[in-house]
């Protein structure tokens, strides 16, 4: 399938707030056009191809524009005013990445920091990309590597520049919590192992780190202590640090108490929770007076077979030396992924010995479980796990207030409404929104010469910028742009949404008061172009929902249980992100009547899976399913029954007055001359809600095509535009939808 391309002019972004950043911002038409959400991997082509992260732009950009950076131009390698083709791009996660920069950086930067800044980035080999202080999150942009930065390179560290010289896998790939970045040349010796960083006490007579050393810049450098918040601090997590507190104190400080009663003083700990969510803060500060060494999972897996065996077996060698302590492993999936190597058998082993000798207890943590060898889950090494979840409303407003916490403001912040807008956000995401807003209080502070103070509105715009870091890794997680008002004349459609969707979520007591489940499921269906997409992302607006959107063809696979798995995994990250809709587009495709198939019974094992979800034993609380189709007699009939996608809603075809709204919310950006809008909209018949936009959106084309210079679209433009768009709504088809959904009423 060919994927769509558009021809934009390139323009500099003169935003203080993307500065720097990669971040490439297009008209929401662009957007549309493109079948692209914010945040989704937009490819470029100029002098050169590259990749990056697209998001809207504001209103008064025109249509034909593409804002970048000046990283960005010189990555592309065009000058201002440039044509540049753009179009949807295919992005991998990153295993691993490469890059080059100053010999101070390379020497002072650990490479988990460097991680840090480079998450959530899509980088390919050849392009550059900026080391911005706001980018290493709020305890490592105070840490020792910036001051260093600072004290050696002054104000200019913030324009430090990295190349990327490799990626693995090849092509554009996506910087993950899991991605090893290294610096080009570190790793070059075979089987050189990184030194672990320890963990001092966080007291002021904190003794010097064990094996430290002097000689090597590296060491030096990875062994800069990292400021440790205190417990008290921690909000939301106050059963995990209990028992992780009490496991320890247990294992640890008086093991003969535990060996008197017949039980072996071992301790292995697996934490899983989303990316950001505070699993390694959580360890660190419960560890904060105990001997601690913390060993990176991405960067020690990024080494040679020899180099990590020997990484472990050094930094429990070194724990032992201090007497009894804890050993973190972040990210170990990276360590010890699922598909292991004989290596891994090897750590296995070391780690083990190192439990059983009851000096060391193992601690490690992961964003995917199922990503880890499985043999860490044995009785003699993590038997024990513990699970943080991601943040409901009340949680985030908690963790901004705690952010927030001798932060100046102006007048009281709406931290309450923040919360709200910020469905899939976790603390690291939080804390990056205030960073950012906070960059905009202090460019406001040095142009009006005031004190700096932060305002809600700062806030707010920061949310623009920032995308939760779950949609790094599944870039299915998007809040809706636009409101259930801004979706023209469909008012029994809406009123079916927010009564099936909407009133269960916001007004579960009166559910509860009434006895009775809320619906589980709806299915939109109706011509294609009419808007049920659009009609989706209004509804996550409006609700303030987390949005789980899939095409139906995305979960099949040819390996058997991998589809199974996907819907599985769809439906476990819509229960984390509660409250949240998954939106299954095209679900005839994932769910066609079973029995008829021919794909070696896979379609038939995914349509059981969504059976399972919908009605299984594991409850969907807060979480609302939503299909869309045009063709509703090729979905299996099990799926359309109570309990499961229930509410069957019809979205016709645009009557005139729909189109004419349509029109009129299309054009508010279109500066229009002399063209009625209202007879437009009657001489339309067999136009879509797609149609309706895209002429349009043809329509200043034909205004640029007639003068590049013009500043209206005149009603020969939309003439002109009328011969190239044409409607796209096959009567016939119409005729069955609308016969189908008078059955269904019948």
């Amino acid at each position: 399938m060919t994927r769509p391309t558009l021809t934009l002019t390139a323009r500099l972004n003169t935003s203080a707030a993307d500065s720097r950043r990669g971040l490439v911002r297009v008209h929401p038409e662009v957007l549309a056009a493109l079948s692209l959400t914010e945040w989704d991997a937009i490819g470029m082509t100029g002098a050169r191809t590259m990749t990056a992260v697209v998001a809207r732009a504001a209103g008064d950009v025109p249509p034909g524009v593409l804002l970048l950076d000046d990283i960005t131009f010189t990555n592309l390698g065009v000058r201002e005013n440039a044509q540049v083709v753009v179009g949807p791009a295919l992005v991998q996660g990153a295993s691993r990445v490469t890059v080059r920069g100053s010999s101070v950086a390379m020497s002072v930067v650990a490479e988990a920091t460097l991680r840090r800044a480079l998450l959530g980035k899509i980088l390919a080999v050849g392009d550059t990309v900026a080391l911005l202080p706001r980018d290493l999150g709020p305890e490592l942009s105070a840490s020792p590597a910036t001051r260093s930065l600072a004290n050696t390179l002054g104000i200019t560290w913030t324009n430090e520049l990295l190349t990327v010289t490799a990626t693995e896998p090849a092509g554009p790939v996506s910087v993950q919590t899991g991605t090893a970045a290294l610096w080009a040349g570190r790793h070059a010796v075979p089987g050189a192992a990184p030194h672990p960083v320890v963990e001092p006490p966080a007291t002021a007579s904190a003794p010097e780190p064990v094996g430290a050393s002097t000689s090597s810049p590296a060491t030096a450098r990875d062994q800069s202590p990292r400021p440790v918040r205190p417990v008290s601090e921690l909000v939301g997590v106050d059963s995990q640090v209990s028992r992780l507190t009490e496991w320890l104190a247990v294992t640890l400080d008086t093991p003969d108490i535990l060996r008197s009663l017949g039980a072996q003083p071992r301790l292995g700990v697996l934490v899983t929770g989303p990316a950001g969510v505070g699993k390694t803060t959580v360890v660190r500060a419960v560890c904060a007076h105990r001997p601690f060494i913390e060993l990176d999972g991405p960067t020690t897996g990024a080494l040679t077979a020899e180099g990590r065996r020997a990484a472990v077996a050094d930094a429990v060698a070194r724990l032992r030396a201090q007497g009894p302590g804890v050993l973190l492993i972040p990210e170990v999936d990276a360590l010890l992924p699922a598909v292991p190597d004989p290596v891994s058998t090897l750590i296995l082993d070391d780690l083990r010995d190192a439990i059983a000798s009851g000096v060391v207890a193992l601690v490690a943590t992961s964003a995917d479980p199922a990503a880890i060898d499985r043999r860490l889950r044995a009785p003699d090494l993590c038997d024990r796990s513990l699970s943080i979840g991601l943040p409901d409303a009340d949680l985030r407003a908690r963790l901004l207030g705690a952010i927030l916490t001798d932060v100046p403001t102006d007048g009281r912040l709406d931290v309450d409404d923040v919360a709200a807008h910020t469905p899939g956000f976790v603390a690291a995401d939080l804390a990056a929104v205030v960073r950012d807003a906070a960059l905009r209080a202090a460019a406001r502070a040095a142009t009006d010469e005031t004190e700096p103070a932060l305002r809600t509105a700062d806030l707010t715009e920061a949310l623009t910028v920032i995308r939760p870091t779950s949609r790094n890794e599944s870039p299915d997680v998007a809040l809706g742009s636009v409101t259930l008002d801004d979706v023209g004349d469909m008012v029994e459609t809406r009123q079916a949404l927010t009564e099936a969707v909407l009133w269960p979520l916001q007004h579960p007591d009166t559910f509860t008061r009434l006895g009775v489940e809320p619906p589980r499921g709806v299915l939109l269906y109706g011509p294609p172009g009419c808007g049920k997409t659009f009609v989706v992302r209004a509804l996550a607006a409006s609700g303030r929902l987390s949005v789980h959107t899939v095409k139906g063809a995305e979960l099949l696979d040819k390996w058997v249980g991998s589809s199974e798995r996907a819907v599985r995994d769809l439906f476990a990250r819509a229960r984390e992100s509660a409250p949240s809709l998954i939106f299954l587009d095209e679900v005839d495709a994932l769910a066609p009547r079973r029995g008829g198939s021919t794909d070696s019974g896979v379609a038939d094992r995914v349509v059981a899976a969504l059976l399972t979800e919908l009605d299984g034993a594991e409850p969907l609380s807060d979480v609302v399913v939503l299909g869309a189709t045009n063709r509703p007699d090729l979905i299996d009939p099990a799926l359309l029954r109570p309990g499961r996608l229930e509410r069957l809603v019809f979205v016709p075809p645009p009557d005139a007055a729909a189109r004419a709204d349509i029109l009129r919310a299309a054009s508010r950006n279109v500066p229009l001359d002399g063209v009625d809008l209202d007879r437009l909209a009657t001489e339309l018949d067999g136009y879509s809600a797609a149609d309706c936009s895209a002429l349009l959106r043809e329509s200043a084309l034909a205004a640029m095509r007639r003068d590049i210079e013009a500043a209206t679209v005149t009603v020969d433009d939309v003439e002109t535009a009328r011969a190239t768009v044409r409607p796209s709504l096959d009567p016939d088809q119409v005729a069955e939808l609308e016969a189908y959904a008078q059955r269904r009423t019948d």
